[in-house]
């Protein structure tokens, strides 16, 4: 006899609806799975067959054969138990009727029967959404990740006997469903870090507010303890919450990489990565047997902290070129290419020398030329392009530190003026898939960013004196409308462009 259930695949971070077509037929007894399945699939008959004994239910002797269509894409993970378990009971006559095959099956099962939580539910679910389908039996665990779309019945379980009980019509399945404004209600949770606890460095403020306005590649260039790490994560709360859509695409990613926590099913608060130096290229990009996001995935929407920066492999650093530009990365592989999402904000921070005191007033630097050179060098002159805003980060003065009447704006003020300009760009990109002055390309910069008279008087001697790329060029322009929304000017003046050519002033010092 053949029964097919439904279930659903993963490649990347996209679904795939799967055909789980289950043969039991008289002859020796066997158990195949077809369908290029993983090794972790092919498991799945022991679990299976354990799972269906120690449930009370019979397990069939014959020839058992389940194919997962479609037979061209790989099967990986322990998602397809539950399926092929509810397709053999059915196969077997255990499960009457049709009712099983109105609904996908996604789910790994113990060998007591119990279902267990899985990886990647909310991709899968938004497949089933997709295909019209009228409910998703998924396990307990992961039941609130999979109710945040809200368009199909979600049906909990936490073992197969539910499943035969509710198949035959004997017992019910409660819906589930979430409360997605509780969840947006708690996104401001977590623990505030201030910009009041950092003293001095209001240059370094400012260059990271307009950074935060605009969504703009930052890089803090100074000596040891002169704060380039405190007020880098900082930065994270000065950024407006999550729109719904984004905390979709973000978690969507949380979710394939199995970093969904299953008290908080969905990301509300922008991501903030601070991978080490000894990353390796895979683990930032993204890739492995089963290509999985990396580093610079997980932190879309968000923000991606590399501290010491030269100090990571270079290969690693000429790897960030292409995510930055694209706000992609492409994953490419002999059965085809996967791509991850990364519209990200970089903020890297390093030393301007290796000793780490060049130019410091309290210390000699200890480094030759050439040392200095090849630890500049670390850093390619394409990528120091992609990054806005350089700026420098001096050590603060016993006085600033001491100083009780200067005074230090709060996060959550200079967030306020964040939050504003984010909200004039919205409407500016309204119905395009642009959030921030940052992901502007070419179009979008002849519109928004035109200057004239002694705006463009000042950027044209700029482009000829510093040398610049066209690439820095728009740079300068996208910085310059951000600074403008901060001001809550609609045209970009002289001064907006004065303030953002001054963040490329390591153009070419920290390129050659």
């Amino acid at each position: 006899m053949l029964a097919v259930v439904k279930s659903v695949g993963l490649s990347g971070l996209d679904g795939y609806m799967v055909d789980v077509e289950v043969d039991i037929s008289s002859g020796l007894p066997g158990f195949d799975i077809v369908g290029l399945p993983s090794l972790a699939v092919k498991e799945a008959k022991d679990r299976v067959r354990a799972a269906v004994k120690n449930c009370g239910l019979h397990f069939p002797i014959g020839r058992i054969t389940v194919n997962l269509a479609p037979a061209n894409l790989k099967k990986e993970g322990p998602v397809y138990d539950l399926p092929i378990a509810v397709g053999i009971l059915a196969a077997s006559g255990q499960i009457t009727g049709e009712v099983y095959a109105n609904y996908v099956y996604i789910g790994e099962l113990s060998l007591d029967g119990s279902v267990k939580g899985v990886t990647g539910i909310l991709p899968r679910v938004m497949v089933a959404v997709d295909r019209h389908y009228s409910g998703i039996i998924v396990p307990w665990e992961n039941r609130d990740e999979a109710a945040l779309i809200g368009k199909v019945d979600i049906y909990p379980v936490s073992g197969l006997k539910e499943i035969v009980g509710f198949c035959l019509g004997k017992s019910e399945i409660d819906k589930h469903e979430v409360n997605i404004q509780k969840l947006f209600d708690s996104a401001n949770s977590e623990p505030l870090k201030d910009m009041a606890d950092v003293k001095g460095n209001h240059k370094a403020k400012r260059a990271l507010e307009i950074a935060a306005a605009g969504g703009h590649n930052i890089l803090m260039v100074g000596p040891p303890g002169s704060g380039k790490t405190m007020l880098a994560h900082r930065v994270r709360h000065l950024t407006p919450t999550l729109s719904l859509e984004e905390a979709l695409e973000t978690t969507k990613i949380y979710s394939v990489a199995g970093l969904i926590n299953q008290k908080n099913p969905l990301i509300l608060n922008r991501p903030f990565r601070s991978p080490h130096h000894s990353a390796t290229k895979s683990g930032m990009v993204g890739g492995g047997r089963i290509p999985q996001p990396g580093e610079i995935s997980l932190a879309h929407n968000g923000i991606l902290f590399m501290d010491e920066f030269p100090e990571f492999n270079r290969d690693t650093l000429e790897a960030l070129r292409q995510p930055l530009e694209d706000g992609q990365v492409i994953v490419s592989r002999v059965a085809g290419s996967i791509e991850f999402p990364a519209k990200l904000m970089l903020v890297a921070a390093m030393n301007p020398c290796p000793c780490g005191f060049l130019g410091d007033s309290t210390r000699e630097c200890t480094c030759t030329p050439v040392e200095i050179s090849r630890y500049r060098n670390r850093i390619s002159g394409p990528l120091l392009d992609r990054i806005d805003i350089h700026i420098e980060v001096p050590r603060i003065s016993y006085g600033e530190l001491k100083d009780s009447n200067i005074k230090i704006e709060s996060s959550s003020l200079i967030r306020q003026r964040v939050v504003q300009a984010r909200k004039k760009q919205a409407q500016r990109f309204c119905g395009t898939s642009i959030s921030a002055n940052a992901q502007m390309g070419s179009n979008e910069i002849r519109s928004y960013c035109q200057v004239s008279g002694s705006s463009s008087k000042l950027l044209k001697d700029a482009f000829e004196r510093l040398q610049l790329s066209v690439r820095a060029y728009n740079r300068i322009l996208k910085v310059a409308r951000t600074i403008a929304d901060l001001s809550e000017n609609e045209a970009i003046g002289p001064e907006h462009i004065a303030e953002a050519i001054q963040y490329r002033s390591f153009d070419r010092a920290y390129a050659h």
